[in-house]
């Protein structure tokens, strides 16, 4: 008798096919609470900005609607962070736009290129800095754009354009902060309560991953939870100047927390030492109820080398989870700091994360080759909605300039203003014509507005509701003396659609981004300051140091999908090899700086730190390593000894990294 299939039956699978498609789209009839809110909340204050703003009979009223879902984000910090910067970046564009307009009022040519030069100085500026100050400075050049093609028909008016489009912007803001006020509240105990929990969090999978996984050798495994933990860790730090702006003015809880976090690292890259000096650790910890530096400080005890058995000594091995376990109580203080702060804290703590000079050249060169190509189409073309789409242009090209893959950003982004321009061609050609009322208009877009804000929560969906968000207001064109005809719709839509193909394809063709150049331009730089943090005179300690190259080894892991497995692997392994030698170059350079070390022992490790400066100091390693062990041994205090083992180990850990990267510490 024949097998039978495992197949289902034809109506079985319809139904099965059906239900998955359903599940699908869970989010939207069976949506979190909180995002649910998030998206009612949003949806109501856009449409409430865009009444105000009809009410107020302004002659753009879409943009008010458009700031509301700019401004909006999951947090109250992030979007006051951001409403605040988008004024500033407003009423610095609006002069700007009233600049340039002043200076070429018959000289369209100079005009032009003048604007699509301040475009890409404003892109340029913006991929030097982070969050939203860089938003603040992207937004800075399309508001000129905006503002200046918008008067191009009547230039005489420029000042009143702007006028109007900054009261917009304050209207939106406005319209967002009161909506969000009514929706959160006790805000300032949510925030602090939310920041404690993570920080807690993030403390907890650090001591684990140390115990579990410490450091990261070039087990794929390993790799995958290290480079998670400092995804998490950087997002994180990123992210606390926002619960900052929760908790209020005159409080220190977000230097505590990046300086609780900036501890992390340090306490991963002290753990890797650990692996080198220590390579079989593997017994876990005990007491899974214990707090994470208990957990910790056991796991340590249990691993302690001994030397009956070992080969490592013990003295090498003390330094190293002393200093571990000295960062693991100060991470606990820090974090305990933010719960109650010491009676007068001044405490002050910063980081700076990498300044990619030469990705903001090409970011600028790319914008002011898209503005200027722009204005050379309408200049051909004639086009009657050319000045729409030269501000389109330069909007997307503002909203894209400071992400971290730009081409990758714009596709989502145009799949999501087709989405846009469908639903915009259904209420603009069918259901607006039949609104008398303006209770009627909004009930009509609560609906999209409300899915769009559902949709901005889910990461999957995030690139397509940004475009829909944003742009549905803009193609609806809701005005007081009339609506969108069919031929001004199309018009419309279409300056709209070009300018995410044009858009598209300038990041595809004029100074493209590429994953691998960019990997090795980051491992070119942290392998020169790896080789600086010798000097003496430099003053970046560990923390930044693990800081700055976390972040850069962040932005390559966010762009995983863009490598094969075998190059990322290679990568992150460099990459974390090199933050750990990073932290005991500057661990020598401490003691030779502050006087800590013998006289001999001190010309001996300042020559070593020289070589190393000059990248000659591989040949040096054996003689130094030989000569410190004799000076160990021969040393007849304790305190000598603990000197000449602190400086063993950081040779130690050097030495193997010199083995593991030879080109790249070289």
């Amino acid at each position: 008798m024949g097998a039978r299939t495992a197949t289902l039956p034809l109506p079985e699978r319809i139904t099965s096919v059906l239900l998955h498609q359903v599940r699908r789209v869970s989010w939207i009839y069976a949506p979190a609470l909180p995002d649910l809110a998030f998206a009612v909340r949003t949806a109501f204050a856009a449409i409430i900005s865009l009444l105000i703003a009809m009410w107020m009979e302004l002659d753009s009223p879409q943009w008010a609607p458009l700031t509301v879902w700019v401004v909006a984000q999951s947090s109250r910090g992030e979007s006051l962070s951001k409403a605040r910067w988008r004024i500033f970046g407003t009423l610095v564009g609006s002069v700007a736009a009233i600049t340039l307009m002043a200076a070429f009022p018959q000289a369209p040519g100079l005009f032009f290129a003048c604007l699509s030069l301040w475009i890409g100085l404003c892109c340029a500026l913006a991929t030097l800095l982070d969050q939203y100050r860089a938003y603040g400075l992207v937004l800075t050049g399309f508001t000129s754009a905006i503002i200046a093609t918008g008067a191009i028909a009547q230039p005489d008016d420029v000042f009143a354009i702007s006028v109007a489009r900054s009261s917009y912007i304050i209207l939106g803001v406005l319209c967002e902060a009161v909506l969000a006020v009514l929706f959160m509240p006790r805000m300032v105990e949510r925030a602090r309560q939310q920041l404690l929990d993570r920080l807690a969090d993030t403390f907890r999978a650090t001591c684990a991953t140390i115990t579990r996984h410490p450091g990261a050798s070039a087990d794929p495994e390993q790799q995958d939870v290290t480079g998670t933990l400092l995804k998490r860790i950087v997002t994180f730090s990123g992210q606390i100047e926002f619960s900052a702006l929760e908790l209020g003015p005159r409080n220190h809880v977000g230097d505590h927390a990046r300086r609780a976090l900036a501890g992390m690292l340090v306490m991963l890259a002290q753990a890797r030492a650990l692996q080198i000096l220590h390579p079989r650790m593997t017994a876990p910890p005990h007491g899974d109820d214990a707090r994470p530096e208990q957990l910790l400080a056991a796991w340590v005890r249990d691993n302690a080398p001994r030397p009956a058995t070992d080969t490592v000594d013990s003295p090498e091995w003390q330094p190293v989870t002393t200093a571990l376990l000295s960062e693991a109580t100060r991470v606990r203080n820090e974090i305990t700091a933010c719960t109650t702060a010491p009676r007068g804290d001044r405490f002050r703590f910063s980081l700076t994360s990498r300044r990619h000079m030469r990705e903001a050249v090409n970011n600028g060169l790319r914008a002011a080759a898209a503005i200027m190509g722009a204005c050379l189409a309408w200049e051909i073309t004639a086009w009657h909605h050319g000045p729409a789409f030269i501000s389109f242009v330069a909007l997307i090209y503002g909203l894209m300039a400071t992400r971290e893959n730009p081409l990758v950003a714009t596709t989502p982004f145009l799949k999501g203003g087709l989405w846009c321009a469908a639903t915009a061609a259904v209420l603009t050609l069918w259901v607006i014509p039949a609104i008398t009322a303006p209770e009627i208009l909004l009930m009509v877009l609560l609906v999209p507005m409300t899915v769009g804000g559902l949709a901005a929560r889910r990461p999957q969906l995030a690139g397509y509701a940004f475009s829909f968000n944003m742009f549905l207001p803009v193609l609806i064109g809701p005005i007081n003396q009339g609506r969108f005809d069919e031929v001004s719709f199309l018009n419309n839509t279409m300056a709209f659609l070009a300018s995410i193909i044009f858009v598209l394809l300038t990041y595809r063709l004029v100074v493209p981004f590429r994953m691998d150049v960019h990997v090795r331009r980051t491992e070119a730089w942290v392998s020169l300051r790896l080789r600086h943090l010798a000097r003496m005179g430099t003053r970046t300690d560990a923390t930044a140091w693990l800081a700055s190259c976390a972040t850069s080894l962040v932005r390559i892991l966010f762009q995983a999908n863009a490598l094969p497995p075998p190059v990322l692997g290679a990568c992150v392994a460099r990459q974390i090899t090199s933050m750990t030698v990073g932290v005991y170059v500057i661990r020598l350079r401490e003691l030779v700086r502050d006087g800590r070390l013998s006289p001999r022992a001190e010309r001996i490790v300042a020559l070593f730190l020289a070589r190393w400066d000059r990248g000659q100091a591989t040949a040096m390693i054996p003689y130094v390593l030989a000569w410190t062990q004799h000076e160990q041994a021969r040393a007849t205090t304790p305190h000598a000894r603990a000197q000449m083992a602190e400086v063993l180990a950081c040779l130690h850990i050097i030495t193997a990294g010199l083995h593991e990267n030879p080109d790249t510490m070289a």
